[in-house]
This record gives structure tokens, sequence and C-alpha cells, in this order.
């Protein structure tokens, strides 16, 4: 096994945004420092990181460099180019793996891996052109969703096919990329697991959370999620054979739909989540200390819930309510420090105290 980091040790972070900020937060807590790698200038991890690579994900030189000064490499967002995963990886571990981000980069490799462990996923088909698309509405009916395989995020690279004659404009948005299309599930409510998986192979999980999206973008998770005992369970132990499956090491966000029939994976995600972000002032250990402590060797942390909690994210114009927010003694305000409020942009998100954890 590996010797776990000591205090003092540096933790490096590919992407500055919100996420790893929140990340260079924990660590310091933990007596680490992070060096932050992220193309885009004045990130918002550069506000509370010890130090920021400001470089392209192609120049292999400055990677290079980044790998050189730090320990260990986690990662705040999926789609990394493989070659600086090689450029990196060749000098220090990278956790999650490569595994991981190869399952995670592609819907259609994901949908396909979590079938082959058994679950259950909504129908999907693989779609390239019309003909495909063709095929995969008649096999699985209307309505379906058509989605780019790579780089979608928050409603983006995906359209809505409720009629035939929507499938030319769906199949004309997604650009010529590659393309998976879902059927739709009835389900009565989408929840999240938010697990972790330390290096010797434990797995730590958080109460499941009921998530509520509108335009494609997660507006509110609620925890506890309202489930009965078994549900809660077979969401919890879906998450670990899934994290194990893997040889996961950090924090992963399990995103589920429950149906009559039971649970359905909608995705994964290999790293600290948005519907996770209600740990922070509901448990003793937050999903971000909890991947810094996975990442780093040391053992996993006590996920269990003190409070019922509320986490609204602040979208765009939210940050108009801020001030309210302040006054509001059962509100903890998390803002990320971004210069630019725009539509469907994540300013920040509040997490609501609503009681001592309930069943």
């Amino acid at each position: 096994m590996t010797e776990p980091l000591a205090p003092g040790a540096t933790i490096g972070i590919l992407g500055g945004g919100q996420l790893g900020r929140m990340l260079s937060v924990a660590a310091a807590r933990l007596g680490f420092t992070t060096h932050i790698y992220e193309p885009g200038a004045e990130p918002p991890a550069g506000q509370v990181a010890h130090r920021v690579t400001t470089a392209p994900y192609e120049d292999v030189q400055a990677l290079a460099g980044f790998a050189a000064a730090v320990d260990v490499v986690t990662y705040e967002f999926e789609n990394i180019p493989t070659a600086a995963l090689d450029a990196i990886e060749a000098v220090v571990p990278i956790r999650p793996n490569r595994r991981t981000l190869a399952v995670s980069q592609d819907r259609l490799t994901e949908k396909a891996f979590i079938s082959e462990l058994g679950l259950k996923t909504a129908p999907f088909a693989a779609v390239d052109d019309a003909v495909d698309l063709a095929e995969a509405m008649e096999e699985i009916g209307l309505p379906a969703i058509l989605k780019t395989r790579r780089f979608g995020y928050d409603g983006k690279g995906q359209a809505r096919i409720d009629r035939p004659e929507d499938a030319p404009a769906a199949l004309a948005a997604m650009a010529g990329a590659p393309a998976i299309y879902e059927g739709f599930v009835a389900f009565s409510q989408e929840i999240s697991v938010i697990a972790a998986r330390g290096v010797s192979g434990e797995v730590a999980c958080y109460d499941p959370g009921a998530n509520v999206h509108r335009d494609g973008i997660l507006r509110t998770t609620t925890v506890p999620a309202p489930l009965s005992t078994a549900q809660r369970t077979d969401a919890v132990l879906l998450a670990g054979r899934i994290l194990n499956a893997l040889d996961y090491v950090g924090v992963m966000g399990v995103e589920l739909f429950v149906t009559p029939g039971g649970l359905l994976v909608n995705e994964i995600a290999p790293r600290v989540h948005n519907s996770g972000h209600w740990t922070q002032n509901g448990c003793v250990i937050d999903q971000f200390e909890q991947h810094i402590r996975a990442v780093a060797g040391w053992p996993l942390g006590d996920g269990t819930r003190h409070s019922d909690v509320e986490m609204q994210n602040l979208i765009g114009a939210d940050m108009d309510k801020v001030p309210a927010l302040a006054r509001d003694p059962a509100v903890a305000l998390h803002l990320y420090g971004k210069a630019e409020t725009r539509a469907g942009r994540k300013m920040g998100h509040a997490n609501r105290r609503l009681g001592p954890a309930s069943a």
C-alpha cells in the first residue's frame, strides 16, 4: 500500500473552477498545499490555492513542470485530453485513475460499463447519422433525448425528440459529433449518492439526496431523500459496486432514477459533485475533505449526516438573493469568487439547515 501523504505535501488539481477552489480549502485544513493547473486566467481556485500554473492542456513542458512540483494529481472535471494525462502520469500518480476517465468521458462507454455490471440504465443506442437515429427511434421509441457522447454538461449538447419530425433538428444540434440516443424513463425522483473509496479499498457513502433540475441544470439537492430503507440501502450498495469495479480512489457522484422497477443509473461523475455540496454543512467530514483524504492515502472520514439540509445553487441573477440569504441564520453561503455574473452560470450555493438529522 502507498504511504499516506504527510501534511505539507502538495496536491495538484487539474481545473481551477469552484470545485478546485473548495478542494483547495479542504486540503488547506489538513495541512496540504494545492497547485492548480488551469488554462484560463484568474480562476476561482487561484484565489485560495498555494500556486497556479496557467497554461493550455497541450503544453507538455508546462504539464511536466506541474507534475514535478506535486505529490499526487487529481481533477475537478472529466474532459482532460489523453496526451495531458500521459505527460502527468509519467511523473506522478493520478487519482482517480485513468480507466475511470476513459469510462466517464464517453456517455456510450459509460452506459455500456454500467450495463456490464448488471445494473440498470435507460435504454440507449449509439447514433452517428440519420440512419442510426431512425433505427434507435424505431427500437427504443419516443420521447427521447439525443446527447453528444462527449463534453456535454448542465444540459449542453442535448436535444429532446418528442415526434419523428423533431429528429432532423436534433441531429443537426449534435454538429456532427458522435451521439447517444436515450429513451425516457418514468421515474418518481432523481437522487444522487456521493461515495468515496480509499487507497486501501474502504468505501464510505453519504446519504442519498433528492435532486431537482431545471433547464438541464441542478437547482436544489435535499437530504434526506424521501426513500424507503430498502431503496436507501440499494442506492449505497450500487454506488459501492461501481467504485470497486473501477478500483476507484476519491469521491464520485452517482446519479440515479427511482422507478417502480428499482433504481436506474443515470450517470456517474468521477469527482466531487454539485449534488454533494450539502455535506459542507450537514456532515463533520464533507465531500471535499473526503476526496482529499482519499487521494492523499489517508483513512476516509465518517460521512454520517448530523443535519437535514437543502442545497440551492445560486445561478446568474440568483446572486441578487445574497443579501437576504446572508441575514438568514439557517443559511450558510458558499460563493465562488467569479468576477462576471451571467445567465446559467453557477456563482455559488446556499446550504439551508432544515433541522437535526431525521431518519
